[in-house]
């Protein structure tokens, strides 16, 4: 029977009492901005062998006044034809996601410029923001110095996209080298549209590494059998938010997600 993991009972697991914490202060050394993702989907069942195995291995959870799920809400930016969607679904290889994003527990919120490289790596810039002006990024003046710097974007030709909220559990290696997110809960809404839409059961997670170093996260996930999945938390909603959008490849992505999840 599948695991039904709420907010509240993500933080009431019995195993963290395994499981050595660490705080937001110490994770500043961890911050891997610069780095190489492999992201997997896994049921919640799974999540819970996950995360044993985590404290099996001497890993952190990190941990937030006291909360080691903690909840995010993120808001994806793009042009009115929605361009870098589409750079995503036609396999573009430099790319970037542009968002604003409120950590509810630590109540900050950033504007971050998130680029993919065509060597795959992955380096995200931000910088702090105002709450109130996470739907108009455009209003802080640090947010639009950084978005002319490193985008090719121009604010006139961006707007609010897609919303995401969802639960996320943090783990850090023993050498602190590497990074492990776990987001569960994860619901979707169209801003243009107000349609909303989620996946139950279903958890992203992402190994963050400078890709110098071994992982024992991805070891651990190979011998459970599961393969890593290229997946995007904007795409994915996009698709199943927007109706008449272009989609066929990331649909046959929801049909691999969809077999993974109701595999026996």
């Amino acid at each position: 029977m599948t695991n039904i993991l709420t907010y509240d009972d993500l933080n009431s697991l019995e195993l963290w009492q395994r499981m050595r914490s660490i705080s937001l202060s110490q994770m500043r050394s961890v911050k891997l901005m610069n780095r190489i993702d492999t992201k997997y989907v896994l049921s919640y069942d799974e999540v819970l062998r996950l995360i044993a195995a985590a404290a099996d291995n001497d890993y952190y959870v990190q941990i937030i006044d006291g909360v080691r799920a903690c909840r995010y809400v993120t808001l994806y930016y793009d042009t009115s034809e929605r361009e870098m969607f589409r750079q995503h679904h036609n396999r573009k290889l430099c790319r970037q996601k542009l968002r604003t994003r409120t950590y509810v527990e630590s109540n900050t919120t950033f504007f971050e410029i998130k680029s993919k490289s065509n060597r795959g790596r992955t380096k995200k810039r931000r910088t702090e923001i105002a709450t109130e002006h996470f739907s108009s990024f455009n209003l802080d003046c640090e947010a639009v110095k950084l978005l002319g710097t490193h985008s090719a974007y121009q604010i006139s030709e961006l707007m609010p996209a897609l919303t995401t909220r969802f639960t996320r559990i943090t783990l850090v290696n023993p050498t602190l080298t590497e990074r492990i997110t776990i987001d569960l809960e994860l619901e979707y809404e169209d801003i243009r549209s107000g349609k909303q839409a989620s996946i139950p059961d279903m958890a992203i997670v992402e190994i963050k590494q400078d890709g110098n170093v071994t992982s024992l996260t991805k070891l651990i996930l190979r011998d459970m059998r599961i393969p890593p999945l290229k997946v995007s938390k904007y795409c994915l909603g996009t698709t199943l938010t927007v109706d008449g959008i272009k989609r066929n490849r990331f649909k046959a992505k929801l049909q691999s997600i969809n077999k993974r999840l109701n595999r026996k």
